[in-house]
């Protein structure tokens, strides 16, 4: 999912195919988490292409469901594809850092795979507290970029073997902060209580090596932009390296999973 990201996010179809397949998987573990009762109003914060609205849609029962990025391409995808069987879902181009949304409009504020990819995600946290009613619910999900992305640290630890500059882009050293204690601190220096983390794990099998490489091509996120940087002969070292280091399973498929870490809180009842 897309938002307000420091990194080339604009396709909402390439997104798709790199990461959003995953990032359906991974929102029905984060909603099936929550927990929340029927009759909700959520406010779905970087929605990109709409993953976890949808999800929220199907599961929750929800009265009212509003997905924003900052990114029209993504809310454009989202709108068009019609991913949400509600018709009280709706998406719209909106800021993380200062949400067009009146305080205490929504019970439930999200926010998925966003955090790590805004400019200042301690600020973004206290919007989403600001636009739940007290005695509501805010929470998110992030990559656990550091240890449990197989697919990205398959990918840095090749890039870095093949061009030892590539080091400064990895995610797994960029992104430190999508890690239980760092989350918790986001949420407890907003306000919330009754905070708590957890891991979300899901399978990422991809059905061959062409399934996994091919997306990394599109250009979108960190990692596929750097594969557009590269001049072809450098590119094709790095698939080669790449293709070398990942775990093949009898009938081609590459068989890797993905951790999430999730946090939620409760805005006060009382200032």
């Amino acid at each position: 999912m897309a938002e307000q990201r420091s990194d080339a996010w604009t396709s909402g179809a390439d997104y798709e195919r790199y990461m959003g397949r995953w990032s359906r998987v991974v929102a029905r573990e984060f909603v099936t988490w929550l927990d929340r009762a029927d009759g909700l109003r959520w406010l779905d914060v970087g929605c990109g292409t709409g993953a976890l609205s949808a999800v929220v849609a199907e599961q929750c029962g929800p009265r009212r469901v509003v997905g924003c990025d900052r990114s029209e391409a993504f809310v454009g995808t989202a709108t068009r594809k019609g991913r949400t069987p509600s018709a009280a879902t709706r998406f719209v181009v909106a800021d993380a850092l200062a949400l067009p949304v009146p305080d205490g409009a929504f019970d439930v504020a999200v926010s998925g795979l966003t955090l790590n990819f805004l400019p200042e995600p301690a600020t973004a946290v206290r919007e989403l507290a600001r636009g739940v009613r007290p005695g509501g619910l805010v929470a998110a999900y992030v990559w656990d970029y550091g240890d449990g992305m197989d697919l990205l640290r398959h990918f840095w630890t090749a890039a870095t073997a093949t061009d030892p500059a590539a080091a400064a882009l990895d995610e797994t050293r960029r992104f430190r902060d999508c890690r239980p204690e760092p989350l918790h601190s986001l949420w407890t220096g907003a306000g919330l209580t009754d905070v708590m983390t957890a891991p979300l794990e899901v399978p990422t099998v991809f059905a061959d090596f062409a399934d996994l490489w091919d997306p990394f091509r599109s250009g979108q996120g960190p990692a596929p932009g750097y594969v557009a940087s590269l001049t072809p002969a450098a590119r094709d070292r790095l698939r080669d390296a790449l293709r070398a280091t990942v775990p093949t399973a009898p009938d081609g498929s590459v068989p890797l999973t993905a951790r999430a870490w999730a946090v939620k809180g409760v805005r006060a009842l009382r200032p």
